[in-house]
């Protein structure tokens, strides 16, 4: 199934929702119309059973050119703030969603695009992109989170050094800084991404969600608190019964023995 809306193209295939950000003619920048329709689609993505969803950008020039300037340049202080806000809610949506997410960056991904990026698990870029928060440059700064998930990235001095310099990074140079998870040639991205997916795909849904909030509870919170999500996530995976019956498979199989421990018929009953 493929949608074009005004600025976001949704289209599924197989277990992965694909959007792409479809304002070519103004950098695939994020306004306010975009925050909007990028809830939605992620809304109906999570309603339908899909696993994952990978974010890109129209054309082969930009991924996402960073925030509306023409929006912004209308704002006063307070209506900055609100923008701030909205663009930050929006990412927070994104990060904590159950699905998957990736960013496959096909251009020049800076700015908002990037914070966008920062809020995806996974980030997977073509050999030939530039990336970088250059907000400093125009005397802004990163406002949609890159002050916040970048140092949990690649830490504060060089998140200090990425921002106060404004510097775009080559794609060779953003890998090395951690900045993507891979470079793939440009033109095979979207193929190349799928590929990354598929190992990923083939486990329990619950399971990776589970395992993502988990993994989110450690930004930024004390060990004891990121150990108390752990546990209760875990918690969680029994109730499904995915795990119990693999076991049961294997000792069938005789990949695994039976011990004394196991109560008689106890896989006959589980099924």
């Amino acid at each position: 199934m493929k949608r074009i809306n005004s600025l976001l193209q949704v289209e599924y295939r197989e277990d992965v929702c694909w959007l792409t950000v479809n304002r070519a003619e103004d950098r695939n920048s994020i306004n306010t119309a975009l925050m909007e329709e990028l809830d939605r689609a992620l809304t109906e993505a999570e309603a339908v059973p899909v696993r994952a969803a990978v974010i890109t950008g129209a054309g082969d020039t930009y991924f996402i050119g960073g925030a509306d300037g023409v929006e912004m340049m209308q704002c006063d202080p307070d209506r900055a703030a609100a923008f701030s806000r909205r663009i930050q809610d929006l990412f927070n949506r994104l990060e904590a969603s159950p699905l998957v997410l990736v960013a496959a960056i096909n251009g020049l991904c800076f700015g908002g695009g990037y914070e966008l990026a920062l809020a995806c698990d996974f980030r997977i870029a073509g050999d030939r992109v530039h990336i970088g928060l250059p907000e400093v440059k125009v005397g802004l700064i990163p406002g949609g989170g890159g002050t916040q998930r970048l140092p949990r990235l690649v830490g504060m001095g060089r998140a200090l050094e990425i921002i106060l310099s404004g510097r775009l990074y080559p794609a060779q140079e953003a890998l090395e800084l951690n900045l993507v998870h891979a470079l793939v040639p440009a033109e095979r991205l979207l193929e190349e991404t799928a590929g990354f997916l598929k190992p990923i795909l083939k486990n329990p849904a619950y399971a990776l969600a589970q395992a993502k909030r988990a993994v989110r509870a450690s930004q930024g919170a004390p060990l004891a608190e990121g150990l108390r999500v752990e546990t209760g996530e875990f918690r969680k995976c029994f109730d499904h019964s995915y795990f119990v019956q693999l076991m049961c498979r294997q000792i069938k199989t005789g990949v695994l023995s039976t011990t004394a421990l196991l109560p008689e018929g106890f896989c006959e009953e589980k099924g």
